[in-house]
């Protein structure tokens, strides 16, 4: 009988953030997340607030970004995309192997992705600033 994994509540979320993210982040690092409802829950903002005063991005966040604007979001625009792509270019045969996928995945990320990730969000800035900020499709 398969198991099912547990919903991601707001106290899931905050443990993961406790327990496993946060420590391996380097001094001063500006955290983003999007505005799914775990992340928005007052002890996940309390916990961010305190954690990141005025560094971290997200719904409920003192520091104004548009929220969702995938536009000039690098997680949104192209990391998620890359780590999706090396995921599944194989059969994810059950829950602990997506898993182990995704760390393997996030832990082949090399200088290189981010340097490309970087001049990406170089061009999408050129060309938002270029149309003073009017909607444009990015491909």
């Amino acid at each position: 009988m398969h198991r099912a994994e547990p919903t991601v509540t707001s106290n899931i979320y905050l443990d993961m953030l406790q327990l496993y993210a946060v420590p391996q982040f380097p001094e001063g690092v500006i955290f983003e997340q999007d505005g799914a409802p775990p992340h928005y829950d007052n002890i996940v903002r309390e916990f961010l607030d305190t954690t990141f005063p005025q560094r971290w991005i997200g719904r409920g966040a003192v520091m104004a970004w548009p929220p969702r604007y995938p536009d000039t979001t690098p997680l949104d625009f192209y990391l998620w995309g890359y780590v999706k792509q090396h995921v599944y270019s194989e059969r994810i045969n059950d829950i602990n192997h997506l898993k182990q996928r995704i760390t393997d995945v996030i832990h082949s990320v090399t200088p290189d992705v981010l340097t490309r990730m970087w001049e990406e969000l170089d061009c999408r800035l050129d060309v938002c600033r270029a149309t003073n900020g009017a909607h444009i499709e990015l491909r």
